[in-house]
């Protein structure tokens, strides 16, 4: 079985430099794919970051 790499939990908001908190969250039976949406929020100036998955985050 292939291990998946975990998103990460937390960026760096890139207007402010702030952390930017993971929104997305996936079940156990169905992880991340490849062109799935995920939405980050950054802690102190409140931006939104959706950032499409691809190959090289899984």
């Amino acid at each position: 079985m292939t291990q998946l790499h975990q998103l990460p939990e937390t960026i760096v908001c890139v207007d402010c430099g702030g952390i930017a908190h993971l929104l997305t969250r996936f079940p156990p039976d169905d992880p991340p794919q490849a062109g799935d949406v995920i939405a980050y929020r950054c802690a102190d100036c409140l931006d939104r970051w959706d950032l499409i998955v691809d190959d090289e985050d899984l």
